[in-house]
């Protein structure tokens, strides 16, 4: 699967429900969000199907998000079915880990690699200032995942006045454990647009005052460049879309969880798949137009957003 710029595409992240039952700052807004009618979400065998045809067309790395993507019943079964796709090399989950502490080695026997989890701050009053949620449960969850066997790697999302004191923590969980921690800069997205641009801190800030060593990246489509702090186990990356695009090196799309395929995550153009895939008609064509429309890069840095909110979108 080739763009038109030339780019493959090998990476499907498909959000499994608009459902969180955190509310981080910089992803939904004060309000909530409208609630999706459940008929409106694509059932697990849509989804299956979906996923196939990207993965018999040169897919093979697969990431499972939401909103929550444990919130949904039946994750465990659906994950043994996607595991059964043999060209995917990799099957990773992005999950808040508040609910994964009793999952965890079911997950992993299902055929789940690794979990991303989004974590940004280990201060229990701020965690709860910042998301709604316990700290407890996340610690629990990242222990839980650890002790089964799945890889991890926590996303720290990098918030001016309020985490950037705690960097070095944060850094410190990569000596011990063979943890991967990434810090992510703000994004200004959807109706958060306001206050992500208000608390953004540049990743070359953090790297400019850290003890880190640049290694050399095991994948080149992943927008994370890698440092390790000498003789840790994990490593540390800095993802920069903002201050430092990797548009140009982009291989994935997004399905949202009522069934729109996103070329681009700042890209509000959007190819509804659900509709003609329950009309019984053929969705392929849809998703060449997909390439076709997939741009070469984002303006965010030219103070262009998109509406939607993460949740919608998938992590």
């Amino acid at each position: 699967m080739l763009d038109k710029f030339n780019r493959q595409i090998t990476y499907l992240r498909i959000s499994l429900t608009d459902l969180c039952n955190f509310r981080c700052k910089y992803c939904m807004p004060d309000g909530g969000v409208f609630k999706k009618n459940r008929s409106e979400i694509l059932t697990f065998e849509e989804i299956y199907y979906i996923a196939h045809l990207f993965v018999e067309n040169g897919v093979n790395k697969i990431r499972l998000t939401g909103g929550e993507p444990l919130l949904r019943p039946g994750i465990e079964n659906f994950i043994e079915s996607i595991g059964h796709l043999n060209k995917v090399k990799d099957l990773a989950m992005t999950t808040n880990a508040s609910l994964i502490k009793d999952k965890a080695l079911k997950l992993k026997r299902a055929g789940l690699d690794r979990v991303n989890i989004s974590l940004d701050t280990l201060n229990p009053k701020t965690f709860k200032d910042l998301t709604g949620g316990e700290l407890e449960d996340v610690l629990e969850g990242i222990e839980a995942s650890h002790e089964a066997g799945l890889g991890i790697k926590i996303n720290t999302v990098l918030l001016k006045g309020i985490n950037e004191n705690e960097i070095d923590d944060f850094i410190n969980l990569t000596i011990d454990k063979n943890i991967d921690v990434r810090f992510i800069e703000v994004m200004p997205i959807g109706p958060t647009a306001a206050y992500a641009k208000d608390k953004f801190l540049s990743c070359d800030e953090i790297i400019e005052r850290s003890k880190l060593k640049k290694i050399t990246k095991d994948d080149p489509s992943s927008p994370a460049s890698l440092y390790k702090l000498e003789g840790a186990k994990g490593r540390v990356g800095f993802i920069n879309p903002i201050s430092h695009k990797f548009c140009q090196d982009c291989n994935r799309m997004r399905l949202t969880s009522d069934g729109k395929l996103k070329a681009c995550l700042h890209s509000d153009k959007l190819i509804d798949l659900k509709t003609p895939l329950r009309k019984g008609e053929d969705i392929r064509p849809l998703i060449e137009e997909a390439l076709r429309i997939k741009p070469l890069k984002h303006k965010l840095d030219q103070g262009e957003s998109i509406v939607e909110s993460m949740n919608r979108i998938g992590g």
